[in-house]
């Protein structure tokens, strides 16, 4: 990797000090009252307006510095491009802020690279951005996000602000729970959606700067030091590429709904490029739902995949999202998916296998991290025996680990250096520690029974970040979170 170390011809030397003492707060509130005067044009449908309050914010230093601090905190933020350039030193921030500019801005091509996909021996493409490309997305991505959650289907749950996962399947939760809900479900998976989305229809519907966008899809892609041209999709890996696809899947909630009539019981939840339908019959959702979303993804360059799209039956269940859903008699129960707790396992294993030698503490401090956020992803579902089940299976890998490394003891030796016993627990693999005081402690391995199971609270389906009149609700939403996140702390 290398450093950004050209100075900006024209621009006067700052202190790396200056960027920690820019005022956060008053660039994000002039930022955020932009963005809130973007999205009540777009209420009001006033596309001059949308367009001329885009262009204020995109040629603002404040915005330019805002893009630039959340592409520093981007989790690919040490993933360089093809310049091999990534933002090391505060002067490096500045220097890129100052070359936002419009007028002169040139995308260098993407660099490809692989990572492995769930389904062993496949592999999805990615395509990162340099640092500069990824800047201008960011900038831009404050101008036309408050137009994409303000013109958003109301079940479209990924990658929009104040929205999970559990929104989604609480969603879903709500549709099948009832007893005279429906009985069917239409697993949609879209194909290559990211790579297919056609370039003619971004261009002609996004409601952005032409020439900008024209320029990030024409970028190209080097690869083995080959550039080849970008023909159709929105790289994975740019900033921009979710809420751009969500631009383009966002009216097919509409879409459905206008073919079909109340005893159809139709009901749409998406979640970034997999949705879910419900119908009354296999025959609503074969004969009068799936044309319906094949001519919409068609005008996009899209289409279903036949193989992965199916049309289930409740009582079957099907998985979305890393949770299985399915109907037991007449109850709806949610459950961590089996694919979902046999690769957790499977990551939990590897990593006991590949650190045989290493220390206890070192150990249970890679493992506690990937238990809690599992168990935490799972928390609000009916998961109590999956977690016991999983916390069992996890004993017997850290037994394994913990015979190995003494072959000739007992165990009852190996059970007295590794694990201890707690009020009503008992084989609690720990290490003891000290403080700095001298005083000790015993580091745990953490179980995922013991986090406690409760039920999530949906967002409302119409509420945007966007809109003042929500403004209390997400503040309240937010102190619940808190309040919630302090309890699960002190237990």
């Amino acid at each position: 990797m290398t450093t950004m170390t050209q100075t900006l011809i024209g621009a006067p030397l700052v202190n790396a000090d200056d960027w920690n003492s820019i005022n956060w707060k008053k660039v994000e509130t002039f930022i955020r009252r932009l963005q809130m005067r973007i999205a009540k044009a777009v209420r009001e449908k006033r596309w001059g307006k949308v367009s001329a309050l885009q262009r204020l914010l995109t040629h603002s230093h404040y915005a330019k510095l805002l893009a630039v601090k959340r592409v520093a905190q981007n989790k690919g933020r040490k993933t360089p491009g093809v310049d091999g350039v990534i933002l090391s030193s505060a002067k490096q921030k500045f220097q890129v802020a100052k070359t936002l500019n419009q007028r002169t801005y040139q995308p260098k091509p993407l660099r490809r690279i692989y990572i492995p996909k769930k389904t062993k021996g496949k592999v999805r493409p990615l395509s990162i951005p340099t640092i500069q490309c990824r800047c201008f997305q960011a900038l831009y991505l404050l101008g036309i996000e408050p137009v994409s959650e303000t013109t958003a289907d109301k079940n479209s749950y990924g990658f929009r602000p104040k929205r999970s996962t559990m929104d989604a399947i609480e969603q879903c939760f709500r549709i099948f729970s009832k007893r005279h809900s429906a009985h069917w479900v239409l697993e949609a998976d879209i194909k290559s959606c990211f790579d297919k989305i056609s370039h003619k229809w971004l261009i002609n519907n996004i409601p952005m700067e032409k020439k900008t966008l024209e320029k990030w899809l024409g970028s190209g892609i080097m690869e083995n030091n080959v550039i080849s041209d970008i023909l159709e999709g929105t790289p994975q890996g740019g900033i921009a590429s979710p809420t751009l696809a969500n631009f383009a899947l966002d009216g097919l909630e509409a879409a459905i709904k206008q073919v079909a009539v109340q005893k159809d019981k139709v009901n749409f939840v998406r979640y970034a490029d997999d949705f879910v339908v419900s119908g009354s019959s296999r025959k609503v959702l074969e004969d009068k739902i799936k044309p319906v979303i094949k001519t919409f993804l068609a005008e996009r360059g899209l289409a279903l995949s036949e193989d992965k799209t199916r049309v289930t039956f409740i009582r079957d269940g099907f998985d979305f999202l890393g949770f299985n859903i399915r109907k037991y008699e007449d109850k709806l129960l949610i459950k961590p998916s089996k694919a979902s707790v046999k690769e957790f396992l499977g990551d939990i294993r590897y990593t006991v296998k590949a650190n045989l030698s290493t220390k206890t503490e070192n150990l249970i401090r890679l493992l506690n991290p990937k238990i809690l956020g599992w168990s935490n992803y799972y928390r609000h579902s009916v998961a109590k025996e999956v977690f016991g089940f999983v916390d069992y299976q996890i004993f017997k890998v850290i037994w394994y680990w913990s015979k190995r490394r003494h072959p000739m003891k007992s165990k009852t030796w190996v059970r007295r250096k590794y694990f201890r016993s707690e009020k009503l627990r008992s084989w609690m693999f720990y290490e003891t520690m000290r403080r700095k005081d001298g005083s000790k402690f015993h580091l745990d391995l953490v179980y995922a029974a013991t986090i406690p199971i409760k039920r999530y609270i949906k967002l409302k389906a119409e509420a945007t970040p966007y809109d003042p009149k929500y403004q209390n609700y997400f503040d309240q939403r937010a102190n619940n979170r808190v309040s919630l996140n302090t309890r699960l702390i002190d237990a």
